[in-house]
């Protein structure tokens, strides 16, 4: 039997370019990288140099906070260059890739038959650790740490996002190898959230060793931090372990062959792409060439890895994010507007009744990245409190990170979310407020203190 949680407070950003269910094989790009700012609150320490020859799983750094968790390369190939930026910060290690991959071997197993230990060592040798998130701090899991449970997140109700049934279908057998060895690293559960407005595909009803739990209502309904926060919350000197569904294969695979096979389905979607699918790929691929196949417009464009709410603004030869599945083209905006929002544009978007956009809710916008304003006095709205699904003041939180007060900061549940659950509270905010950096401040300052 399964649990079903209904989201009723939040809003869906219905926008164009979905991509269509059609699945393709992504032109292998010439250079792959793996990106620092990527991970936070990690301290990279670098093991190559430029002209080092790699493999597929070859360490390129580990965290000197741990050196338990590495992170190794997603191909076989030459290390081009170690790019860093201001007062030295290392911001990508780029590999120039072989036409085929040449892997590390670190040995197939069934993780039934594996130790606790063994299991841990194998994903922390191979780089798939850093896959495994905790909260609280919305950062890298401690390998030395057991946590109380563990979510894998297998809907995403973002704009545009993936559809994990499609992707999923006949992977059953890959993602349950990778379940069993999740269920080797806690006493507790292993919680499997799929979407509940539709009938989820056999690879996730049929998979065994996990709690199944269908999620249905609108964003952020996917975002983990809720499905933690009715199924099993946070609380102070307790941690809960999270990953992304895709990210599951990954560590079956691992066990099935030995090796680190990097592949992943990335949703190509927006209203600048022309032609909007899946493609599989590879973890930290070039974009450079998928962009310039799929991409055409005369107008500017905004480049995103990851959605519109929570991706990261990437340059059209950039590289696809650690924890990214989805591509997203936008209209980059900017362009003047007589008489501002005053005019009742029926091709504007808002949660209030202001414009006629309440009139159309089947309606999908070409929304572009404008602000539609700059930041403000930071004014009592109630606006937040109509997206955010948790039993949480956020407008009191945001303030009391704002004014470094940790301990209303844990008494108001800071424990309990991550930036991307106020990405929706920056969407409606009358005072322009950058919540997720805020809620990211507050994340980090929490940790040192505690550490």
């Amino acid at each position: 039997m399964s649990d079903v949680l209904k989201i009723r407070r939040g809003t869906n950003i219905k926008l164009q370019g979905e991509a269509e269910k059609i699945l393709a094989d992504a032109s292998r790009a010439e250079t792959y990288a793996i990106k620092p700012p990527d991970f936070e609150g990690i301290k990279p320490k670098v093991t190559v140099k430029a002209g080092h020859e790699v493999k597929a799983g070859t360490v390129l750094m580990y965290d000197k906070n741990n050196e338990k968790v590495k992170f190794t390369s997603p191909v076989s190939g030459e290390v081009a260059e170690v790019r860093r930026g201001d007062k030295r910060k290392l911001l990508e290690i780029i590999i120039l890739a072989d036409k085929e991959d040449q892997y590390v071997d670190f040995g197939a197993a069934d993780p039934n038959s594996l130790s606790r230990e063994e299991v841990v060592s194998k994903l922390c040798d191979s780089g798939v650790w850093p896959f495994i998130k905790q909260r609280p701090y919305d950062v890298i899991a401690n390998p030395d740490e057991t946590p109380k449970s563990i979510f894998i997140t297998a809907y995403d109700s973002a704009p545009l996002a993936p559809d994990n049934d499609f992707i999923f279908h006949g992977q059953g057998a890959l993602l349950q190898k990778g379940i069993d060895a999740l269920a080797k690293l806690t006493d507790g559960k292993v919680h499997l959230t799929v979407d509940g407005s539709a009938k989820p595909d056999e690879a996730f009803t049929g998979a065994k060793n996990v709690v199944l739990h269908k999620v249905s209502g609108p964003h952020p309904a996917g975002n983990v931090g809720v499905h933690i926060h009715n199924f099993d919350p946070v609380g102070r000197g307790q941690v809960v372990w999270t990953l992304n569904a895709q990210d599951v294969l990954t560590i079956g695979r691992l066990f099935e062959s030995g090796k680190f096979d990097a592949s992943r389905v990335v949703a190509l979607s927006g209203s600048h792409v022309s032609d909007a699918k899946y493609y599989k790929t590879i973890l930290g691929m070039s974009t450079k060439k998928l962009f310039a196949d799929n991409v055409k417009t005369e107008e500017k464009s905004r480049f995103i890895s990851g959605n519109v709410l929570t991706g990261t603004q990437i340059a059209e030869d950039g590289y696809l994010g650690f924890y990214d599945y989805q591509l997203t083209v936008i209209p980059e905006g900017g362009e003047p507007r007589m008489f501002g929002w005053i005019l009742p544009n029926p091709d504007k978007f808002s949660i209030h009744r202001s414009l006629v956009s309440w009139l159309q809710p089947a309606k999908k916008y070409d929304l572009t990245a404008d602000m539609n304003g700059e930041e403000r006095p930071f004014v009592v709205t109630e606006e937040y409190e109509k997206v955010f699904p948790f039993d949480i003041y956020p407008v009191q939180l945001i303030k009391a990170i704002m004014v470094e007060d940790i301990e209303l900061m844990e008494a108001l549940g800071i424990y309990e979310v991550a930036p991307e659950d106020f990405a929706l509270c920056e969407v409606v905010c009358t005072s322009k407020i950058p919540s997720q950096s805020i809620v990211r401040d507050g994340l980090n300052m929490l940790r040192k203190e505690m550490s």
